[in-house]
């Protein structure tokens, strides 16, 4: 049987980031505890699921603080080449675009995810040269708490209004849609991450989606 390929491309809840007590100390479940993992043992052996996340990376902006490198658009088109032929990419960025630094709001956000989108087609990494199917998913609202909250002071409002915008985006590009927050929520030791619990729901939900929309 032909394996098909599937993209993970996020942040640091792609990347399974545990939920953070400390500065600058970042810890990362295993594969079985993190979604695209979860995700991969669902699916079955039919599938290669390619786990592209960065902890920090936003949509399109170059982080001022945590440096160029976190711009997720700028990577986006060298690491769909990397790995092409790719049947679906799940795309799931916008939590950092909420911090404070950013002053972006929740329309600029979505929008940003939408010149994801667009570079997507204009890549067309899948087989033959076509356009990989697409999910985009709308971030888990976040809680500002612990010591990120001041990093992420006024997101938790405006993350809650994320899901509508990035719905019409997906309609507009065509993409598959799912809303991470109806699924998963966020650890309440620092407002953004998962714990395991949440990372298994998650998985389990993208997987049902994925079977649905593209008979994954």
């Amino acid at each position: 049987m032909t394996s098909r390929t599937l993209l993970c491309y996020g942040d640091s809840n792609t990347h399974g980031t545990k939920p953070l007590t400390l500065p600058g100390v970042l810890e990362r479940f295993g594969s079985a505890d993190r979604w695209p993992g979860v995700l991969r043992e669902t699916l079955g052996p039919g599938w290669s699921v390619l786990e592209e996340g960065l902890p920090g990376r936003t949509t399109v902006h170059d982080d001022p603080i945590d440096g160029r490198h976190k711009n997720g658009l700028a990577y986006l088109r060298p690491c769909l080449e990397s790995h092409l032929p790719i049947d679906i990419v799940v795309l799931m960025l916008g939590t950092n675009d909420l911090k404070t630094r950013f002053s972006v709001t929740p329309a600029d956000i979505a929008n940003s995810a939408g010149v994801l989108l667009e570079t997507l087609v204009a890549c067309r990494a899948g087989p033959g040269g076509a356009t990989p199917h697409v999910l985009l998913m709308s971030p888990v609202p976040i809680e500002e708490t612990g010591f990120l909250g001041e990093i992420f002071a006024g997101g938790a409002k405006k993350s809650r209004l994320l899901a509508p915008l990035y719905e019409r985006i997906a309609v507009k590009y065509g993409s598959a849609f799912l809303d991470a927050g109806e699924f998963a929520s966020v650890s309440p030791t620092d407002g953004i991450h998962y714990e395991a619990q949440q990372h298994h729901r998650l998985g389990k939900a993208v997987a049902d989606v994925l079977r649905q929309r593209f008979g994954a």
